[in-house]
């Protein structure tokens, strides 16, 4: 009774293997060449750093405690 979990796992490991070593087919069309500049929403990403930054800056210069 206890074999028949090992060939079930061993065999699904095996099938597992076989499908990650079948060759693969050339890339679909309109895929772009790995290596490009990463453009898109760059500044929009800078600017919302930037004005979350002076956001919690702000936030820590007024919510400062006063020392008693």
């Amino acid at each position: 009774m206890k074999i028949v979990p090992v060939i079930i796992l061993s065999a699904f490991v095996l099938f597992g293997a076989s499908a990650y070593a079948a060759p693969q087919g050339p890339p679909p069309p309109g895929v772009p060449p790995p290596g490009l500049p990463i453009d898109g929403g760059v500044v929009l990403l800078l600017v919302a750093a930037l004005g979350y930054g002076i956001y919690k800056i702000n936030q820590l210069k007024f919510h400062k405690k006063t020392p008693m």
